[in-house]
């Protein structure tokens, strides 16, 4: 994305890691000294290496890789650690050559462009699947909602699984469901049928809305992002706003059985395209594989670098996956109030792809395909989003570029949504009380951009909001936000319908207003209070000491070290307070950050000042050890 991964955007499971450049940078990090470090070389020679032959010898085992002196012994007890080669490795993403890296950029970006229009294509037809299954308007509108259904599903799977079998493979397998479900929905005899191969293409197709953003994180270095990422976070907001402008037109002339042809064709072509020309990008599985093949090759043992302190099984990580995104989503009030919100937007841009057919089709007399052109003030409003974000990210990058430390806090992220937290009511109002036929086409269509805009610049800017203030857990937070806004992006269409026949145009339009106006506060709320905020929410109080430990430390923490460090410092608290209840609700964290007055903040780093502690408190929660009498007590004054 333009600051960020798109919507969504990267997503990684519990097994992933983050260091302080993002990515798979952690494989920079300085490997153990061989015994002879006279015979390591500094550098190999640069050869062309065939885009097939990174696609299907994914390991690169040649002369250098066989001879290259490895720490440790070669043994079950002292394996080979290997890392990429220095100065240059061939299999290394970070070192492709730059048209390699934006053909990649582009086909990652395509490839999830063709999901979300493959997610709104199908409403251009429906009229049509009314007339052939003799159904109703909300059972044929299932078909969008079930689809959207699976992006709830699927990447809760495809995430954790990428992280044990790579990118490469998942994306093959997926998007070659996607592609034959598509084929088949084109012979379905009766409406379930079509609605249940919907569901199936959309958990299936989802794997690129969370794993192609991986795929940038993983060739780009985080100061390289901005370009690339803004490329790419078009794809998943274009995508369902050009849907209904192609199924429009081919649904009028052909009917849906076309319309799901053409979604066929289009991924097919895709799959085949980046199945060849797509590497594997992830660099612990591209190590793993490498360490397995020398192994079957010279009968040593090796192991990947980043395999060496992950102790879990395969299913304890999965396990994890599934189940810590609801955690940090129900006790975490950052994550539970931005992810409500940001799926209060994406439930209402699905409710518009019902609605719009009532307004223009219904209320205006417009044909399905004339009135797929309606979207395109949708389209137009969502690129001048991404603009906006786009140029903001400068800001935000000058900001970090002043910071001491080189990061700007987590609440820089926020100007984009405080902008877009107010063109989404207006836009909405704007809409809802000028859709009449009596007002020109065109009034409404201008209001559905400036909602449009505003729904981009709060999707981006509070995802990156949540990925800076969660950082080791960003996978978890991630996971649990398009879960939920995948839920209301199924549930809105499914009584747009009802809503207006019985509210009328006007009223009904206006409830998705309401719903955005009385969201308004949240980007405000954390902008002023975000910082204290953050510090009273576990894992983000948490998040903040690991990225502090690892600047620190210069090493890589993983989530499950995270948690380790949470649960212990959870026992501390538990013991001190003789388990009384940990945590406040929403509420009355609210009331306790706006009541906490600015003396008894000053008075607090007087004390600190004093003690000759202030700006240490993070180091000794992090250093502070439980062995003894004062190490504990120094973790107890920390944690509270």
């Amino acid at each position: 994305m333009a600051s960020s991964a798109p919507p969504g955007t990267s997503s990684s499971s519990a097994s992933s890691h983050y260091d302080l450049e993002a990515g798979n940078q952690q494989q920079h990090a300085a490997p153990p000294k061989p015994a002879s470090s006279s015979q390591q070389r500094l550098s190999y020679p640069t050869k062309p290496v065939k885009t097939l032959s990174l696609v299907f010898d994914m390991a690169g085992i040649d002369d250098d890789v066989l001879t290259h002196p490895y720490p440790g012994q070669g043994t079950p007890e002292s394996p080979y650690i290997i890392d990429f080669l220095p100065g240059f490795d061939q299999r290394n993403p970070l070192q492709y050559e730059q048209w390699r890296k934006w053909t990649i950029t582009c086909l990652q970006a395509m490839a999830t462009l063709a999901v979300a229009f493959v997610s709104t294509a199908y409403s251009g037809g429906i009229m049509s699947v009314i007339k052939s299954f003799d159904v109703g308007t909300t059972v044929a509108i299932c078909g969008v909602s079930l689809f959207v259904f699976g992006f709830a599903v699927g990447p809760l799977l495809w995430a954790p699984l990428s992280e044990f079998y790579g990118r490469q493979i998942i994306f093959f397998i997926t998007y070659m469901a996607l592609t034959v479900f598509n084929a088949g929905a084109t012979g379905s005899k009766n409406i379930e049928t079509l609605i249940i191969l919907r569901f199936f293409a959309g958990a299936f197709g989802s794997s690129p809305l969370t794993n192609s953003g991986g795929v940038i994180a993983d060739i780009f270095l985080a100061n390289e992002r901005g370009p690339a990422g803004g490329i790419f976070s078009i794809a998943p907001f274009l995508g369902p706003a050009i849907g209904p402008i192609a199924g429009g037109f081919l649904g009028e002339s052909e009917g849906w059985v076309w319309i799901e042809g053409l979604m066929a064709i289009f991924t097919g072509v895709l799959w085949i395209i980046c199945s060849l020309f797509v590497p594997e990008t992830y660099a612990p599985v591209i190590l793993r594989r490498r360490a397995a093949k020398l192994s079957a090759l010279t009968g040593k043992v090796y192991i990947s670098k980043m395999d060496m302190n992950n102790t879990s099984t395969k299913w304890q990580q999965i396990r994890t996956a599934l189940s810590r995104p609801w955690i940090l989503l129900f006790r975490e009030p950052i994550v539970f109030m931005s992810s409500i919100y940001i799926a209060i937007v994406y439930g209402t841009l699905y409710l518009m792809f019902a609605a719009f057919p009532i307004v223009f089709q219904q209320g205006r007399g417009w044909s399905p395909g004339i009135g797929g052109l309606a979207f395109i003030g949708v389209a137009v409003g969502m690129m001048v989003g991404v603009a906006y974000a786009t140029i903001d990210n400068k800001r935000y990058v000058a900001i970090a570029a002043k910071s001491p430390d080189g990061n700007a806090p987590p609440e820089a992220r926020l100007v984009p949504a405080l902008v877009g937290s107010i063109l989404l009511p207006v836009g909405l109002f704007w809409f809802a009380w000028t859709n009449g036929a009596s007002i020109h086409w065109i009034v409404p269509i201008i209001a559905s951009s400036f909602f449009a805009a505003g729904l981009v610049m709060v999707f981006l800017s509070l995802l990156g909001y949540l990925l800076d203030s969660y950082t080791v857990f960003a996978a978890s937070v991630l996971a649990a936000n398009a879960v939920l806004r995948s839920l209301f992006g199924a549930a809105f269409p499914l009584f747009t319908m009802n809503m207006y026949e019985n509210l009328g145009l006007h009223w009904a339009s206006s409830v998705p207003a309401f719903l955005a106006l009385a969201c308004v506060p949240f980007p405000f709320l954390f902008w002023k209070f975000g910082a204290r905020i953050r510090m009273k929410c576990k894992y983000a109080a948490e998040a903040a000491l690991v990225l502090e430990r690892m600047r620190r430390e210069h090493r890589v923490i993983g989530p499950e070290e995270a948690m380790e460090e949470i649960v212990r410092l959870e026992t501390i608290k538990s013991q001190t307070q003789g388990g009384q209840q940990q945590g406040h609700g929403i509420l009355d964290l609210v009331k306790s950050i706006t009541h906490t007055g600015g003396a008894e903040k000053e008075g607090q780093e007087k004390k600190n000042e004093e003690k000759g502690q202030v700006g240490s408190d993070n180091d000794s929660t992090m250093e502070g050890s439980s062995t003894g009498p004062e190490g504990k007590e120094k973790d107890e004054k920390d944690l509270h």
